[in-house]
């Protein structure tokens, strides 16, 4: 490894943490962290809409404070690794804290640190995969290859967009560094990722390749190609931070003498754009870019301490819970990830003290994993059951339900298809005019009485991937 300015680079990353620290429990759970937690309580080697990683690692978390300290951890490895690809790249000290720095300040790693989930696993995966193949490729020899293999491996069984990452440094090795082919090492770390990531494949393969079936889901909620195509825009101006723009632009004409990369840094996005993948998917490569702009800049000047400054600041006021949730519930249009970590607690107290009227073991059904994990974890009801994603598949209530109690967003005509009787007990509230999706959704409790089939019947209807 290239000499690493250590202590700049540290002191960068030791700052990010602090305030990310500051605030990771001002609001609280976001739904996805409710949804990996039950998820690893479900041990499997894979789930419809993901790999096995994330939810083993949240469940043996258990609680938020744990949650949340690994996710600013994997925040702090993509600043480092950012410098240290930086260095890998020929930059010196100021290159490299400069890269740190920008990384630090970026609202799209700043954003995905907000809570413990794939994504911010997914940056950091990438980012220490470019680190090390660029390092392999610097010394040569066999052994190093084998870090981004493993890097590599261990990021499949996180997320499946690590598949096209390694297939862009395959195109950009065929066009630019064709010797390195002709040698073990590349070929090695192929084959230890694709080792690593075999049992959640097998599990793909066994159960129909359920990934395939959400990402189409997911494309279409995203609007395919074209609504892809205006999220990358999106990627590339806002979420990369309009004063950090030039960083990037910059790296990419110092990428002209790192041609591989630079192939990985066109391909991936297009591929996510072809396929309506959502804007977040490619954003790793933007750690690249950056490293590349800070090695061209070469230095700390006041215009791009200032740039940075300047969108640390706002990064922090949209991505993260740092202002007020009346003022936050504003910018939902901007980010709404911040408020979907707000209002879990009372959601949970409105459902369990209408659970409390109904006769003991009345089964919840929600329709959403967020509802469901939050009544689990915050509520302590038993009995939750839900038909998204994977709650689909580890089924409905057993047995007959002469009575069920039902949250989320249903209508009262659409439970009607189900149920005899439908009583509509009270909309979901926040106080103080906050919103979240469960309040954009209208999501309200119901009590539903003489079901019009068992579940065996109802349960297919109920399911869905979203």
């Amino acid at each position: 490894m290239r000499t690493v300015a250590w202590r700049p680079v540290l002191i960068v990353a030791a700052v990010a943490a602090v305030v990310h620290l500051a605030v990771a429990l001002r609001y609280g759970w976001h739904r996805d962290e409710f949804y990996f937690v039950i998820s690893g309580q479900h041990p499997d080697f894979g789930y419809v809409d993901q790999p096995p990683l994330t939810p083993l690692l949240a469940a043996l978390a258990g609680n938020l404070l744990v949650l949340r300290i690994m996710a600013i951890a994997a925040q702090v490895g993509c600043i480092v690794l950012t410098a240290m690809l930086a260095a890998e790249l020929g930059g010196e000290r100021k290159a490299q804290t400069l890269a740190a720095a920008v990384i630090a300040a970026c609202p799209i790693f700043v954003g995905a640190s907000l809570l413990f989930g794939t994504t911010v696993l997914d940056q950091a995966v990438w980012i220490g995969v470019f680190v090390t193949t660029a390092r392999a490729l610097r010394i040569g020899g066999v052994k190093p290859w084998l870090w981004p293999g493993v890097i590599a491996g261990v990021g499949l069984e996180n997320k499946d967009t690590v598949a096209v990452l390694l297939a862009g440094i395959g195109v950009g090795l065929l066009l630019y560094r064709r010797d390195v082919l002709k040698t073990l090492g590349p070929w090695l770390a192929a084959g230890v990722a694709l080792l690593i990531a075999l049992p959640n494949i097998i599990w793909q393969a066994v159960h129909g390749w359920p990934q395939f079936e959400m990402a189409a889901v997911l494309s279409d909620r995203t609007g395919g190609t074209l609504g892809s195509l205006g999220q990358l825009a999106v990627l590339a101006f806002l979420q990369a931070g309009p004063p950090l723009v030039a960083v990037w632009i910059l790296g990419a004409r110092e990428l002209t003498k790192h041609r591989w990369l630079l192939v990985v840094v066109i391909l991936t996005p297009i591929v996510f754009t072809l396929a309506g993948g959502k804007s977040y998917y490619p954003a790793p490569v933007l750690a690249v870019l950056f490293a590349a702009g800070a090695v061209r800049i070469g230095k700390l000047s006041k215009g791009w301490l200032t740039a940075v400054a300047a969108t640390a600041v706002v990064s922090l006021a949209v991505a993260l819970p740092v202002l007020p949730p009346t003022i936050q519930t504003n910018l939902r249009a901007v980010d709404p990830e911040p408020m979907e970590t707000y209002g879990w607690p009372e959601f949970a107290n409105q459902v369990k003290q209408v659970a409390q009227t109904l006769p003991p073991g009345t089964p919840i059904l929600t329709s959403n994993y967020g509802e469901a994990g939050a009544l689990t974890i915050l509520g302590d009801l038993p009995n939750v059951y839900s038909g998204q994603n994977a709650y689909g598949d580890w089924g409905p209530p057993p047995g007959t339900s002469p009575t069920v109690l039902v949250v989320g967003g249903f209508t009262a005509d659409e439970l009607r298809q189900g149920w005899q009787k439908v009583q509509t007990i009270a909309p979901i509230t926040l106080p103080d005019g906050t919103k979240n999706d469960e309040l954009v959704w209208h999501a309200t409790i119901f009590r539903c009485d003489e079901p019009k089939a068992g579940w065996a019947q109802m349960w297919p209807k109920l399911r869905h991937l979203s």
